[in-house]
This record gives structure tokens, sequence and C-alpha cells, in this order.
């Protein structure tokens, strides 16, 4: 490792599990000291101790505005400062209704957790960089912020918004110091994004999670599903003096998704005409 974060202390929220803790092992690895956000105490408390003094968890509720200045006081009190804060926890919505039939009893949490949530975090780790130094915020959305689809309205109205906020944030915080950016990833294999066959057989499960990956890479360029890992990567990379010179961006990190449509159009296109033709 090259030891990208020497020196520096991070507060990771959602860090107990899948993104947030790949993010949590590798900022680690690469010399921060991270605090851990999340709600799952067993989870938590075990990858901090895996990790020893370089980590440290807190259950943290990242809708609740004291819990979130809490948050940020133990890890300046804990590691002497603050540099870094991933905007990660976030939830999704279930079962996925098309929007007639959607009752929004989900949108109030939805939107606390995914969109008040880093808000406050940005608000409460924002007040304590400016009077030193500076720092990053990033924040993590989603391609359901970006692009159009059904179902899981308050989901993806909360990731939108979330990409709106980050660069709308990072304007007003740029004359302190701070740089904010926003990950955009999409298919990333974490439990969030899973439709696993929990519980079945071991050749049955493979044969739905076949199944499923194919659905998702239909419309990806990269015929490969995304890990945790991939967005730990990009995270290092915009936390890092590497990036000094970027903020306001929505980093998209899906295979291509949002790029366009993989489907060669024009030549199912002349295809068809050939095909009538013929006809």
């Amino acid at each position: 490792m090259a030891q990208e974060l020497a020196g520096k202390v991070a507060i990771i929220t959602g860090g107990a599990g899948g993104i947030g803790r790949a993010t949590v092992e590798l900022f680690v690895a690469e010399g921060a000291r991270v605090l851990i956000a999340d709600r799952d105490g067993t989870a938590g408390t075990a990858l901090a101790a895996a990790l020893g003094p370089a980590a440290l968890f807190m259950a943290v509720d990242v809708a609740d505005r004291a819990q979130v200045q809490a948050m940020v006081a133990r890890a300046v009190d804990a590691f002497g400062g603050l540099h870094i804060l991933f905007n990660n926890a976030g939830i999704s919505c279930a079962p996925f209704p098309h929007f007639l039939d959607d009752s929004l009893a989900d949108f109030d949490r939805v939107m606390a957790v995914n969109l008040l949530g880093p808000m406050l975090g940005t608000q409460a780790a924002a007040r304590h960089m400016k009077d030193h130094g500076g720092g990053v915020i990033l924040n993590n959305a989603s391609i359901a912020g970006l692009l159009a689809g059904q179902a899981m309205m308050s989901y993806r109205a909360s990731k939108a918004g979330l990409i709106q906020f980050s660069k709308s944030v990072a304007i007003d915080l740029a004359q302190h110091g701070i740089r904010v950016n926003c990950l955009v990833p999409g298919h990333i294999r974490t439990s969030l994004s899973s439709f696993s066959a929990q519980g079945a057989e071991a050749d049955r499960a493979a044969r739905v999670d076949a199944a499923i990956d194919a659905v998702y890479l239909s419309n990806q360029p990269l015929k490969r599903r995304g890990v945790p890992d991939d967005v730990a990567q990009a995270a290092l990379f915009l936390a890092s003096d590497r990036a000094r010179q970027i903020t306001g961006i929505a980093m998209p990190v899906e295979g291509g998704v949002v790029a366009g449509d993989p489907v060669n159009h024009l030549e199912d296109i002349l295809t068809a005409r050939a095909q009538a033709l013929l006809d």
C-alpha cells in the first residue's frame, strides 16, 4: 500500500458492511484512522476489533442530528481531528410496486437516511473542517439517481437529491478548502442490491445468482458485476491528494451503464430491414 491516507482521520457511515466495510478496510490499509458508524453493533464492533487501534466503532443513526454531531465529536476526540467523511449509509425500499400502487409509507425514512443523513453529516463535519485546514466529503448515491426507471420512487428521488446536494454544497464549501464529491455506484454486489435465493441449496442459489447477473449485465457495457472494493477504490482516489483539484462531481462506478445503451440498434435495424425485404 502507498499509505495515501497516512495521518488522516476518516468517518465512514454504514461502515459495518458492503461498500462501507470495503472502504473502511482500504482506508485503514492506506494509513487512515477510521471511525466506523453504523446501526449494526455486532458487525461494527467485530470489524473495529479486527482492524486494531486504527479503527473505532460507534452506533449511529445518521438521520438523528444529535447522534451525527456526537459522531463527529467522537472522531475528533479519539483521533485528534477529522479530514474525511464518507456519507455511505443508505437504505433501499421494498417491495417494489409501481407508483400507482405505492403507499409511499417508506418515503420519510428513506429520505431521512439517504438525503437528510448526508446533509447532517456534511454540515457537522464541515463546521470542524472549516477551522482546521479543510477536508474531503464524499457522498454515496446510485445510478437510480441519474437514470429514470420504474418503481422505487422514494429511493430514486432520495439519490437524485443527494447528487444535486453534493454538487451544490461543493460550491458552497469550496471557500473553506473543503472538497465534496459524489460516488454513483451501479449493480454492485451487496446485500442492499441482492435478490439471491437465501436458504436455497447451493446449486439452486448459484442458478438464481447467474440469472439475476444476466439481467443486471444486459444494459451494462462492461460485462463484469461490480464488487464493493470497486467503489472503495474510487473513494480512496477522491479522498486522496491525487484528487486535490476535483470537487463537485458525480463519479459513476457502474461498468458504463450511464454512458448509454450498449445494444447496437443500427445493426438490429439493418437486420430487421433485410428480413423484411426477404419476407
